[in-house]
């Protein structure tokens, strides 16, 4: 991607307190979005370009003020022009969550915790005005796996079984995910910002929260805690679990939630991760793949998966099973 400014960057900025700052393009991962740091008189702010027609911010800037309106710690805007695709934030720093348990594993149990503490605040507020997380979304979502994965490892599978299964499967706990909670969707070690404490809404800071949905409280726990990018321990799992059910009271039946709604997003994960790889060519995503299928299986073992579990011991071979998803062609 060009190093160049986008066009229309100095005449938006010039109807801000941030003309003639600094600009510093950032290294992203999306086609078509891109951020840029500002720094002037020892302050900073970053800059989000997500240009229409293949960009929206729109849905990043409800999301956010939501947020913000309602106690948590997004990102403040300090400036906004959704029809040309441009957003002046907070700047949230450099220190995230993945680093910084990574690099001081003697702060891990405590940063977890604090995730935790900042979701079960988050599940204390009423829904915000967000699309149902349902069993169409939860259906779409894991087809992926038998769209992408199984045609990937040469498999031919029983399409109508599964779409059942998985209908069985989650049946159960839609009626306790009304009125439901507000579901980031992305929730892990990678987009929660470590910010300064003392400030309102605590000390982590929320990002990538644009897809948010209404759903059940369970989902963005798992996706704490089943990491697909990075390890958590079964014993750190359990604790946190545990930290979150202590403190939330969710109910009888949230482990059995949970280990669903692990099953649903990590099948889902590897069916997206397929895809990367090969539609996208982006490769790097297959080495996360064991991770999540591990996690996957331990999910399916809870006797609330069985309809699921019985599709996957006879539509997907022992043996790449037993290689936590086998190696894709």
């Amino acid at each position: 991607m060009s190093d160049a400014l986008p066009d229309g960057l100095h005449s938006f900025l010039g109807d801000t307190e941030w003309e003639g700052a600094e600009i510093a393009p950032l290294v992203g991962d999306a086609s078509f979005r891109r951020y840029f740091r500002l720094r002037m008189a020892g302050r900073s702010a970053m800059l989000m370009h997500a240009p229409p027609p293949h960009e929206d911010p729109k849905p990043f800037l409800q999301v956010a003020h939501w947020l913000e309106n309602n106690g948590m710690r997004a990102p403040h805007i300090f400036a906004e022009d959704a029809g040309e695709g441009w957003v002046l934030i907070e700047d949230f720093g450099d220190q995230r969550m993945r680093e910084r348990v990574d690099d001081h594993s003697d702060e891990e149990c405590g940063v977890y915790a604090r995730a935790i503490d900042a979701l079960v605040r988050l599940h204390e507020l009423p829904p915000g005005p967000f699309e149902p997380y349902d069993m169409a979304v939860y259906q779409r979502e894991v087809d992926l796996f038998v769209e992408w994965y199984c045609p990937a490892m040469g498999l031919a599978v029983d399409g109508q079984g599964w779409v059942e299964a998985w209908q069985r499967a989650l049946a159960p706990l839609l009626d306790r995910q009304n009125p439901g909670v507000t579901v980031l969707r992305d929730y892990h070690a990678e987009n929660i910002m470590l910010l300064e404490p003392g400030k309102p809404g605590g000390d982590q800071g929320l990002i990538d929260f644009q897809d948010a949905l209404v759903g059940h409280p369970a989902y963005d726990l798992v996706s704490l805690l089943q990491d697909a990018r990075r390890d958590v321990s079964p014993e750190l799992e359990a604790a946190m679990f545990e930290h979150y059910r202590v403190a939330a009271q969710p109910g009888e039946n949230f482990e059995a939630d949970y280990a669903r709604l692990g099953a649903q997003r990590n099948a889902k994960i590897v069916g997206i991760f397929t895809r990367l790889w090969k539609r996208d060519g982006k490769a790097r995503y297959l080495a996360m793949i064991p991770r999540v299928w591990r996690a996957m299986e331990r999910d399916l073992a809870h006797e609330g998966m069985a309809p699921v579990a019985e599709w996957f011991a006879a539509n997907i071979p022992q043996e790449i099973r037993d290689t936590f998803g086998g190696e894709i062609q």
